[in-house]
């Protein structure tokens, strides 16, 4: 567990050496944000603004990646924070402020198309500046980690159901399907959580955050993550829209994805399998683990997308047959939109 107290003290240290340089009010220091991290926020008025620190600690989190993502993301031409000050041996960096408001909080129906559409140009700039060698790879290894968090944590710890020799089998030929499609995309820059909730309204649009679990990985992994959502769902029309128009942005760019959308359609549904089934395991764990019950509330919505899915898929049917024992038949989640 954090010493809090100790964390606090270090951390009101290293404002009090900076806040000269800065402008910081610290009188004013206000939580910004909080996520399924140990990372932590605080926005300070400045004498011109505002600025966030970022409250990290080394024990859990990775500043130097944030650093290195930051940079990379920088000089690809997007808009992430510029980076103030930072002290990586207690995991701290002051960062310059993207803005309060997220897709999250803004995205509808009128704004929809235009927000999207941003945030597509925006990936497609991310991806264009890949190569191999820079981020760690986004493997067979990693991918399997993920997956597995499912069983482990969302069916044997949240559901309490210890799946027999015939189920367990079921899995693994669900599992290797789904792995088999991830490892035969082409490989770039992956942000990792590429959705509404870390992408700021800023200008230029869209600011974009939580990037430092980066990969070089699928290349249909960040479309799906923006897509398919934990916070905010859509029609399926919309769906394929924003997917058939970054598509096409991808191929002008040059970035590596199919030449039919038909075969980089199903990709997408078979990487958003892999993320949907991680989510529900990671959501599971986050309860469980560190005593943050909030994001069970959106299980349904994940468990709705592997369904719509899976019910696609012949060889998805073993995976829809453990998520009808589940979760029972009857159990739908719609769209929002």
């Amino acid at each position: 567990m954090l010493d809090m107290t100790t964390r606090d003290e270090k951390r009101a240290r290293w404002l009090a050496n900076i806040a000269p340089r800065f402008g910081l009010k610290l009188e004013a220091l206000e939580p910004a944000s909080a996520d399924a991290s140990f990372r932590r926020y605080f926005r300070i008025p400045t004498e011109t603004g505002t600025v966030i620190l970022m409250d990290a600690p080394p024990e859990h989190e990775n500043t130097p990646a944030f650093l290195k993502v930051d940079a990379l993301m920088r000089e690809a031409g997007l808009n992430v924070p510029e980076i103030l000050a930072e002290n990586t041996a207690d995991g701290f960096v002051l960062l310059s402020d993207l803005g309060r408001q997220t897709y999250l909080d803004v995205l509808d129906e009128q704004n929809a198309a235009r927000l999207m559409g941003e945030a597509t140009t925006a990936l497609v700039a991310w991806q264009k500046a890949s190569r191999p060698g820079v981020l760690p790879e986004y493997d067979r290894a990693v991918l399997e980690r993920e997956i597995e968090l499912f069983p482990e944590w969302y069916v044997k710890r949240h559901r309490g159901v210890e799946w027999d020799e015939k189920r367990l089998k079921w899995w693994t030929m669900s599992k290797e399907a789904i792995l088999r499609s991830n490892l035969a995309e082409a490989r770039v820059f992956v942000h990792r959580d590429f959705m509404p909730r870390n992408l700021m309204v800023s200008d230029p649009n869209p600011g974009i955050l939580d990037f430092q679990d980066a990969l070089y990985g699928p290349v249909s992994y960040d479309i799906a993550s923006l897509l398919r959502d934990a916070f905010i769902s859509w029609d399926e029309s919309f769906v394929l829209d924003v997917t058939i128009r970054y598509w096409e942005k991808a191929r002008k760019s040059g970035i590596p994805v199919p030449a039919d959308f038909g075969d980089f359609y199903r990709q997408v549904e078979y990487m958003g399998l892999q993320r949907h089934l991680k989510v529900l395991g990671i959501f599971a764990r986050i309860n469980y683990r560190d005593g943050k019950p909030k994001y069970l509330e959106d299980t349904p919505r994940f468990v709705g997308y592997v369904r719509r899915t899976a019910s696609r898929y012949i060889e998805l049917s073993p995976l829809m047959h453990l998520i009808d024992e589940l979760e029972g038949t009857e159990r739908k989640v719609g769209y929002t939109f």
